[in-house]
């Protein structure tokens, strides 16, 4: 008998967005492959683990070589150096790991995808539409995941293959623990956040799977984002 279950990888998955958005897809039944660095928390013991180093093209295409089934692909691998990010090889790491790390998963996966119809979920940032003076790598990065998101969305339709991607505003998360412990910078941030709280990461499971559900079917290119209305004021 055919395996109809529906099946999800899910990069940057140890932690963080990825890790929130990997366990979202489990709850609503999906086979989950969560791939990264590091260790899975050991609440997440029902999440398949894969060590997975995204500027590894090798390591990515052995990866999803030995995924049977893939109906979602959530790129969710990232970084962020702030200040470090000035020097360009620094830069050139960032932008390894946050762009052309996400398209390394997105070609691998483009084949599979094409026989479920399936979809591909990139995470890019509020700094996709601002600059961010002290992270000119995270920023550009995530740009890029805007460009590259529209770009693969055009590339992949005729596969059948949606691309979105998620916009998260101010995310409390190991990233911008820095910032919420920051009593001036976590105020301005609140104040320019109409619904005047950090998002948790939680809050990117929901858009999330929408995007990947026949109510989405006629969605491809698009940014949603995620923010408290931030990018509205």
């Amino acid at each position: 008998m055919a395996d109809t279950q529906r099946a999800a990888l899910v990069t940057g998955g140890t932690g963080g967005l990825g890790l929130a958005i990997a366990q979202g897809f489990l709850q609503a039944g999906f086979r989950v492959q969560a791939a990264g660095l590091g260790e899975l928390p050991a609440s997440a013991t029902d999440l398949t683990f894969h060590s997975l180093d995204v500027t590894d093209d090798a390591a990515v295409r052995a990866l999803v070589a030995d995924i049977p089934r893939l109906d979602v692909v959530v790129n969710a691998a990232g970084v962020i150096r702030r200040s470090e990010e000035l020097e360009p090889e620094v830069f050139a790491q960032v932008v390894d790991i946050n762009l052309t790390g996400t398209m390394r998963v997105c070609a691998a996966a483009r084949g599979k995808l094409a026989r479920t119809n399936g979809s591909i979920i990139n995470i890019a940032s509020m700094l996709s539409y601002f600059g961010g003076g002290l992270v000119p790598g995270y920023a550009a990065s995530k740009g890029g995941i805007a460009q590259l998101t529209k770009s693969l969305a055009i590339a992949y339709a005729p596969d059948g293959i949606r691309v979105n991607a998620l916009a998260p505003g101010w995310i409390a998360t190991q990233l911008t623990e820095n910032l919420q412990n920051d009593p001036d910078r976590s105020a301005a941030i609140l104040a320019r956040t109409p619904m005047r709280r950090w998002g948790q990461a939680e809050d990117l499971v929901g858009p999330a799977l929408f995007l990947a559900s026949e109510a989405a079917d006629f969605i491809t290119g698009t940014l949603l984002n995620v923010d408290g209305g931030y990018a509205a004021a």
